[in-house]
C-alpha cells in the first residue's frame, strides 16, 4: 500500500521557521500522539506478516518521527505545555488519568493525517475510519504480554484493585483486573466519556465500535479556534465600563466567588436582551481572571451542552450558554448539564428556564445599575465628551452595554463629540437600533412639528413646557439632590391629555417629542389588544421596554380602552379586564420615560391612573384669537385669494383646531383644482363639509369681517335712510341716525 507523502521530510539540518504558540501547541499534540502511532506499528510487527505490515508500520514510523523531529526542533520536550496546554486542561479539568489520555490520543489519530485514517480504515473490520476498541484492547494485550508491567491504560484512578480475599497468605499482593476489563469500565464509565471527550460509535459488537472524539475536539487541543456545529459561536465581547457598582452587589460577589471555584454550579442570568446578559457574564469572568466562551444552543440538548464544556475546558475558559425563546412559545425548559464539569453560566430570558436539582443555583441579577456607573459608562464610551456625561446619563438612561454600542455607532459613523447639535445622533443611533426589534402595533417616529406650531391655552401650555423640563433636570432633583430616595420620588414623567377629538392632543405628544429632543413611539391600540388571556399584557411589556430603551416620548392614543375603570367582577371577562388593568398600574409605575395617554372620555379612565399622573392637561376649544392663529398657520398667505378674511372665518367658526386643518387642506386642493389660489368661498365649503361630518347645522357663510357683516336688515334699514333724503333737511339727520342704530343692533344680535 502506498502511502502519501509527509509534510516534513526533509533534511535535518534544514531550520523551521518561526511558529506562531497556536503552532507550538500543534506541534506538542503531534509529538504526544507519536508514541501511539509507534504502538499501532509494533502491534503490526508482531501480529501481521512483513509483506502485510510494512508499509503501513513503516507509514506510522516514519510519520512519528517527523512529529517528534519537528517537536524538537521548536525545543519542544516531553512535558512541554503541561497543564496549560489545551491537552493538559482536559486532563486537569476532567480528571482523566493516563489511560484515558492515551485513549484520546488514539482515537485523534485519523485526524493528524489523511494517511492515518486510511491505514485505521485496513485495520478495521467494518472498515471505518477510526481506531476499534478491538485494536485498544489488542495494545493493551500486548503490552501486558510483553513487558509484564502493568500497562498505562490500568493505571487510571477508576480502575482500583480488586478487593483482597479472606484467603491466601497475609500481605500478598491483589490482583489487578484483566486489561480489557478495565478498557470496558473506562469506555462506559470513565469521566472521559461521562463529559462527552470519547464516544463509543456504531451498534455492533462491542469491539467492532469505533473510538471517535467529540466533534472538532481534536481541532481544539491543537491550539485552533474549532467550533462544534452543534452550536451557534457567540462572541462574549470585552467587559463594559459602567459595572462597577453591580459588581459589589452581593449576587454578584458570590457569582464571581462561584467562577473561581472549580465546583460545579450554575449561574443563572435572568435578561431579555442577549447584549445585557453577556456584558454581565464579560464582567464577571473579568472580576474572576477568567475568560468565557459563549454558544447558542437548546439546553435540554445533553451533546450540546457537553460539547459546549468540553470546548471552553480546553480553552480554559468558563461556558456560557444562550438558551435561544422556545420554538412555538413552550414553557419553560430544564437544562441536561450533566456533562459540564466546572461553572456555566446561563443567559435566559426571565421563564424560559427551570434549573434542575442535581447542580447548585446562583441567579445573577441585572440591577440595579445606579445613576454614577451610568455616568461612568458614558464617559468611558465617550471620553472626548466626557463633560456631557450627566447630561446624556439623565436623558439616556441605557444599559451600560448598550452605552457602548451606541459609542460603536458613533465612531463607525464618524460623528463628532456630542456637543451642540451632535447630541441627535445619540438619539439617531439608539432609534435605529431599537427599530429593527419594534413588536407588532408599535411605531417610531421623528417628530417634526415645534412649538411654533402648537396653539394652546397659557395654562396647557406651560404644563407641556414643565414636562420637558422634568426630563432635563430629572437626575439632578432625583439623583444628585437625592428627592428620589427622601421623597420616595419615581423617575420618568407621566401625562394625560384629555379633551374633545381635534383639540391637538396628537399634535401636541408630537411637540413634546421634538422638545425632548426624542422619538415618538407611538402605539397602535387595535394591534396590541389581543382576545388571548395575556397577550394584550405582553404586547403593552413590549412596548414599553422599547419606550425604555429607546427614551422615546411612549404615546397612547385613546387610552381609555386600555386604562378603563375596574368593575365588580360578575364573570370571567370582567376578572381578565381587571388583571390587565392592575397590570398597566404597576407597569406605569416602573415607568423611567415619558408616557403620554390621550383620550376624549376622561371619565372612563380608572381614578387609580389619574393619581399618577404628573400632569393633567385639558385641552378646550381654542377661543377666537386662536382660531384666527390656526387658520394662519394651516393657510400660507402665498396660497390665499385676495378675498379670504381669516379673523371673519374665525368668528363665524366656533370650532377645534383639527376641522380647521381639514377645511384648509380641502380648499387648498379645491384651488388646486380649479387653478386659482384658496378664496373664501372654497374655505366655506370645506367648512360646510366639516359640519356635515358630525351632523351639526352650518351657521352659514361670513361675508366680512366681524366688524363689517352685513344681513339683510341692516340693509333694508340703510334703503330706507336713503330714501328718507326727500323729507326736509331737518329730519334727514334723525332717519340716518335711526338707521345706523338698527343696523348695529342687527350686527349684535347676529350670531
Amino acid at each position: 500500500m502506498s502511502m502519501p507523502e509527509l509534510p516534513w521530510q526533509r533534511s535535518s539540518t534544514e531550520p523551521f521557521p518561526t511558529a506562531l504558540p497556536s503552532e507550538l501547541t500543534s506541534c506538542d499534540l503531534s509529538a504526544r500522539a507519536a508514541a501511539q502511532a509507534r504502538r499501532v506499528a509494533e502491534l503490526l510487527d508482531d501480529t501481521c506478516s512483513p509483506e502485510a505490515a510494512g508499509a503501513t508500520a513503516g507509514f506510522l514510523r516514519e510519520w512519528a518521527e517527523g512529529a517528534e523531529r519537528q517537536a524538537a526542533a521548536y525545543g519542544l520536550g516531553p512535558s512541554a505545555g503541561g497543564e496549560e496546554s489545551p491537552l493538559g486542561r482536559l486532563a486537569h479539568g476532567l480528571g482523566l488519568g493516563t489511560d484515558e489520555l492515551d485513549l484520546v490520543l488514539l482515537a485523534g489519530l485519523p485526524e493528524e493525517h489523511e494517511g492515518m485514517a486510511r491505514t485505521f480504515r485496513t485495520m478495521h473490520p467494518r472498515g471505518e475510519p477510526y481506531p476499534s476498541v478491538g485494536l485498544a484492547a489488542l495494545l493493551l494485550d500486548r503490552t501486558d504480554r510483553r513487558g509484564g508491567r502493568r500497562s498505562p491504560l490500568l493505571r487510571s484512578p477508576i480502575c482500583s484493585p480488586v478487593r483482597r480475599g479472606t484467603a491466601g497468605p497475609v500481605g500478598a499482593r491483589s490482583a489487578a483486573p484483566p486489561a480489557r476489563t478495565v478498557l470496558r469500565r473506562l469506555l462506559h464509565e470513565g469521566p472521559a466519556v461521562r463529559a462527552g471527550a470519547l464516544v463509543v460509535l456504531g451498534d455492533g459488537p462491542f469491539h467492532e465500535r469505533c473510538l471517535v472524539l467529540a466533534d472538532r475536539l481534536w481541532e481544539a487541543l491543537h491550539g485552533f479556534a474549532a467550533w462544534p456545529a452543534a452550536l451557534a459561536e457567540v462572541d462574549a465581547g470585552a467587559p463594559v465600563a459602567g459595572l462597577d457598582g453591580w459588581l459589589a452587589l452581593p449576587g454578584s460577589v458570590r457569582a464571581v466567588a462561584a467562577l473561581r471555584s472549580a465546583a460545579p454550579c450554575t449561574l443563572l442570568i435572568p435578561a431579555q436582551d442577549e447584549t445585557v446578559a453577556l456584558s454581565r457574564c464579560a464582567a464577571l469572568a473579568h472580576a474572576a481572571g477568567c475568560g468565557l466562551l459563549a454558544g447558542r444552543g437548546r439546553p435540554e440538548d445533553p451533546a450540546a451542552t457537553g460539547l459546549l464544556g468540553l470546548h471552553a475546558t480546553v480553552r480554559g475558559a468558563v461556558p456560557v450558554l444562550l438558551v435561544p425563546p422556545a420554538p412555538g412559545g413552550g414553557g419553560p425548559v430544564v437544562p441536561d448539564l450533566r456533562r459540564v464539569a466546572g461553572p456555566i453560566l446561563v443567559c435566559a430570558a426571565p421563564g424560559t428556564v427551570r434549573p434542575g436539582p442535581e447542580r447548585p443555583l446562583l441567579t445573577v441579577p441585572l440591577g440595579p445599575i445606579g445613576v454614577e456607573d451610568r455616568r461612568a459608562a458614558w464617559r468611558s464610551a465617550l471620553p472626548e465628551a466626557s463633560e456631557h456625561a450627566p447630561a446624556l446619563a439623565a436623558r439616556h438612561p441605557l444599559d451600560p452595554a448598550l452605552t457602548a454600542q451606541v459609542a460603536l455607532d458613533l465612531r463607525s459613523g464618524g460623528a463628532a463629540a456630542p456637543h451642540g447639535g451632535s447630541i441627535s445622533d445619540v438619539a439617531r443611533s439608539i432609534r435605529a437600533r431599537a427599530a429593527a426589534v419594534l413588536p407588532p402595533g408599535v411605531d417610531l417616529l421623528r417628530p417634526q412639528a415645534g412649538w411654533d406650531q402648537l396653539v394652546l391655552a397659557a395654562e396647557a401650555d406651560g404644563q407641556l413646557r414643565d414636562a420637558v423640563a422634568r426630563l432635563e433636570y430629572q437626575s439632578l432633583v432625583l439623583d444628585d439632590w437625592q428627592v428620589r430616595r427622601a421623597a420616595r420620588a419615581a423617575g420618568g414623567v407621566r401625562l394625560l391629555f384629555t379633551g374633545a377629538p381635534g383639540t391637538g392632543k396628537s399634535l401636541a405628544a408630537e411637540v413634546v417629542a421634538a422638545g425632548a429632543g426624542t422619538d415618538l413611539l407611538v402605539v397602535d391600540v387595535s394591534q396590541v389588544v389581543s382576545k388571548w388571556i395575556g397577550e394584550t399584557e405582553k404586547n403593552l411589556a413590549a412596548a414599553f421596554d422599547v419606550a425604555e430603551r429607546t427614551q422615546a416620548v411612549l404615546f397612547l392614543d385613546e387610552a381609555d380602552v386600555l386604562f378603563a375603570g375596574r368593575t365588580e367582577i360578575s364573570d370571567a371577562n370582567d376578572r381578565f379586564a381587571n388583571l390587565e388593568t392592575a397590570y398597566l398600574l404597576q407597569r406605569l409605575d416602573r415607568f423611567e420615560g415619558l408616557a403620554v395617554l390621550a383620550t376624549n372620555l376622561r371619565q372612563n379612565i380608572d381614578p387609580a391612573f389619574v393619581r399618577r399622573m404628573d400632569f393633567v392637561v385639558e385641552f378646550d376649544l381654542p377661543g377666537e384669537a386662536s382660531r384666527h392663529r390656526l387658520w394662519q398657520l394651516h393657510l400660507p398667505s402665498a396660497v390665499r385669494g385676495g378675498d379670504v378674511d381669516l379673523a371673519a372665518l374665525a368668528h363665524r367658526y366656533p370650532v377645534p383646531g383639527g376641522w380647521i386643518r381639514n377645511a384648509a387642506i380641502g380648499a387648498a386642493f379645491r384651488a388646486a383644482a380649479a387653478g386659482c389660489r384658496v378664496g373664501q368661498r372654497h374655505l366655506a365649503e370645506e367648512m360646510r363639509r366639516e359640519y356635515a361630518k358630525v351632523s351639526r347645522p352650518f351657521p352659514g357663510e361670513p361675508a366680512g369681517g366681524p366688524g363689517a357683516a352685513k344681513d339683510e336688515r341692516a340693509e333694508r334699514a340703510l334703503a330706507e335712510a336713503a330714501a328718507a333724503t326727500v323729507t326736509p333737511a331737518t329730519g334727514a339727520a334723525p332717519a340716518a341716525g335711526a338707521a345706523a342704530e338698527t343696523a348695529r343692533t342687527s350686527r349684535e344680535e347676529r350670531p
